[in-house]
């Protein structure tokens, strides 16, 4: 039977050009992009990326705290808030069902004169601690501080 025949029976005709992808050919692709991008993964780093994201917020929220702690203060005749002592202590979040233990800085958000609500740390690890420490010294400094910093990093603010 010839070509000619073939096609109008509707048999299909193969030619020993025609050809597709070999496995093989398929498996080398997929290799190669899984190994391009595992690289692309590692040097991204997206655990590195987000733990220097949620330090930066820390930063933001240490200062924050300490310039509300420092405008109440100069409100005041130089007086801090009361419930700032010299021993580094934990402070309340806004909302908390207890402050036991914690430091209170409810003074500061009183009709939010000095912040809306007190920063909470972003990994939101304690159930009415904010994750931030503070403390004052002898001589009226103020520290506060965030213990929680990831990736080795010590998160300090200290005026």
């Amino acid at each position: 039977m010839t070509d000619t025949a073939r096609r109008q029976e509707g048999l299909a005709t193969f030619s020993l050009h025609e050809r597709g992808f070999t496995l093989l050919e398929i498996l080398l692709v997929v290799a190669a992009i899984v190994i391009l991008s595992g690289i692309v993964i590692v040097a991204v780093n997206p655990t590195k990326q987000l733990g220097d994201t949620r330090n930066a917020q820390r930063k933001a929220d240490v200062n924050t705290m300490l310039n509300a702690v420092y405008q109440y203060a100069i409100d005041n005749s130089g007086i801090l808030p009361a419930s700032v002592t010299t021993t580094q202590t934990e402070v309340c979040k806004t909302g908390a069902s207890s402050c036991t233990g914690l430091v209170d800085l409810s003074v500061l958000t009183l009709n939010e004169k000095y912040v809306p609500a007190v920063p909470t740390d972003p990994t939101g690890s304690s159930t009415n601690g904010a994750g931030y420490e503070i403390k004052k010294s002898s001589n009226g400094r103020v520290t506060v501080v965030a213990p929680d910093a990831e990736q080795g990093v010590t998160i300090t603010v200290t005026r």
